[in-house]
């Protein structure tokens, strides 16, 4: 066990994950708004009362406000920091005024303003992953011929329970081949108490194994608890490879790609029941984390931030009105229907999308607050 960093690294990682990344996002919107020519009158990291800011040259207010839990580019023609549109508001902007307004830009050029926060988040995600597997290389078996084939058991393996045997390789999981360990990963981890058929080759016949995958708790070294799928096998030895630069971006992709699949399932699992909701974290653990991973060094602190990133790009391009996915949702609509939602529409939507975010914030606030160890657990 580790143990626990003092309270000020806490605070500490939390600005240093949630400040760049916010930062970064915004920065997406707003340089590419101002690309099109669309002014901005508000930059701010964070919401609420304003600490501390000044104003350049073209009239942009750029601050930083009380409540470091996000922030938002105000944009000309904006009713609202969530960019909430009015169209009774919008109509009777005057002609000489709608030079440089976010809601009377093109349709195609007010979708990118929005989705270049997510993808900035997206791009620096992209950067850390293929960094990494510049200066560390690619994990491979280190004899390519024992690719999936199972070295060793766990003390608890349902997979031998089960009749699998020490040299089988594991080609396929119900029916869909997997090429690599760790698509065998992928295919269980998230999945506890889940029954598969466990498809394995031995002496050059196929055998098809029946079982459930093992729930098991599972305790990091600062004692946080996760739920995941084990199906109690070991593999041979890895390497690592050296990989150029292109192959990087290629493998960072695949391993974003990854996590986005692991995201969608969990939300997946939440909605079905199958995951509690007391699984999902907030603002509180993320500063936990965030000053776990600082003490443990920059490598784990920097991978931590590209989860991080990663997640803020997932989060806003949900469809729900109020993020970002809101209004790329309302776009396409608009692009379909070649005229904008009406009115009465998008109120209900939008007031149901913050209601909704208001929701989640509670929920993940209230998990946070009862997982401390102030209240026992």
């Amino acid at each position: 066990m580790f143990d626990s960093p003092p309270f000020w690294m806490y605070i500490l990682g939390f600005l240093l994950v949630l400040g760049p990344l916010v930062t970064l996002h915004e920065l997406g919107h707003y340089l590419v708004g101002r690309w099109f020519g669309v002014g901005a009158e508000a930059f701010s990291i964070g919401f609420g009362r304003e600490l501390v800011g000044w104003t350049d040259k073209r009239g942009t207010r750029w601050k930083i406000a009380s409540i470091p839990l996000g922030g938002y580019v105000q944009f000309k023609g904006d009713m609202n920091p969530a960019s909430i549109p009015d169209p009774d508001a919008i109509e009777h902007i005057p002609v000489e005024e709608r030079e440089g307004s976010f809601h009377h830009a093109k349709l195609w050029k007010r979708a990118l303003i929005v989705f270049a926060g997510p993808a900035t988040n997206i791009l620096v995600a992209l950067a850390i992953f293929a960094a990494f597997f510049v200066a560390f290389g690619r994990p491979v078996p280190a004899d390519p011929a024992e690719t999936n084939v199972v070295d060793r058991f766990a003390e608890q393996s349902v997979a031998r329970e089960a009749g699998v045997l020490e040299g089988d390789r594991i080609v396929a999981i119900d029916g869909e081949p997997v090429l690599e360990f760790t698509d065998i990963t992928d295919r269980v981890t998230l999945f506890p108490d889940k029954r598969i058929v466990l498809g394995v080759e031995r002496d050059g016949e196929r055998l098809d194994f029946p079982l459930t995958i093992a729930s098991s708790v599972e305790t990091d070294g600062f004692g946080n608890e996760a739920r995941v799928g084990r199906l109690g096998v070991y593999s041979k030895d890895f390497k690592y490879e050296t990989v150029g630069p292109v192959a990087a971006l290629g493998l960072a992709v695949d391993h974003s790609w990854g996590l986005v699949r692991m995201m969608v399932t969990g939300i997946k699992q939440i909605i079905t029941g199958d995951r509690s909701l007391k699984e999902m974290g907030g603002p509180i653990k993320i500063a936990k984390y965030s000053g776990e991973q600082l003490s443990l060094g920059a490598l784990p602190f920097i991978n931590f931030v590209a989860l991080i990133s990663l997640n803020l790009a997932f989060i806003n391009l949900l469809p729900i009105p109020a993020l970002d996915g809101g209004h790329l949702a309302f776009y396409a609509a608009e692009a379909v229907r070649r005229k904008p939602v009406g009115p009465r529409g998008m109120e209900w939507a939008y007031r149901t999308g913050v209601a909704l975010v208001l929701m989640l914030m509670v929920i993940v606030t209230v998990n946070d607050l009862v997982s401390l160890p102030i209240f026992g657990s």
